[in-house]
């Protein structure tokens, strides 16, 4: 017999995380965090869970890579006309769950998309390789293909052009993601984890409030 799922725990005992430890504001206590998992060498330090909602509230999620943060938010590309894209064009509002095993740690955040300047987008598709911005180009991300070979036959003809007329496609490009909302979670023994939430008031203010397990 094999073990049942049910029966699947792990016990967190490797941190702690106190209101009095964390920072007035969120994007610097997640500096503070992706600096300490990076330090830890985490597995895909940088991948994190997106889920959007169309308008008429039907949710999807995935895993997208985090390419950038500031006080403002957190920045990822993709194809605009993705099923992602099309939802985020439909209804603004995202969440996005970063979950780091290795420090037994998870960060929740929920706000709101925009996109970045075509400037910023130019200077990130231009620093990627070439492989990867033929992709972009290659792909109609989320929408249906008769076949592989399709796609083959793209990167084929685009490979075969010089690498300076490689340019973003406009409907290729980077977000976003304004925090209103942000969960910092460090497991804890017995499944008394710690939760401390972030929240944007009306007057520009964070608020810091423990939540329990």
């Amino acid at each position: 017999m094999g073990l049942s799922i049910a029966d699947i725990r792990t016990e967190y005992k490797k941190n702690e995380l106190n209101e009095d430890s964390v920072t007035a504001k969120p994007m610097d206590q997640f500096d503070i965090w992706f600096k300490e998992a990076l330090a830890a060498e985490v597995m895909e330090v940088n991948a994190m869970t997106l889920a959007t909602s169309s308008s008429d509230g039907l949710p999807s999620a995935r895993i997208v890579l985090l390419k950038g943060y500031s006080e403002e938010g957190l920045v990822f590309f993709t194809n605009y006309l993705s099923f992602k894209g099309l939802q985020l064009q439909e209804n603004p509002r995202a969440s996005i769950v970063f979950f780091w095993k290795e420090l037994e740690r998870q960060v929740r955040i929920t706000g709101i998309s925009e996109k970045i300047s075509a400037s910023l987008s130019d200077e990130y598709f231009l620093s990627r390789p070439l492989g990867s911005r033929i992709g972009a180009i290659a792909s109609p991300q989320s929408h249906v293909i008769s076949s592989r070979r399709i796609l083959e036959k793209r990167v084929e003809e685009l490979s075969s052009i010089k690498e300076s007329e490689i340019k973003r496609p406009a409907h290729w490009g980077g977000y976003l993601i304004k925090p209103i909302t942000a969960e910092f979670w460090q497991g804890r023994p017995n499944r008394l984890h710690d939760r401390i939430l972030y929240s944007l008031e009306d007057n520009g203010k964070w608020k810091r409030e423990r939540l329990a397990p």
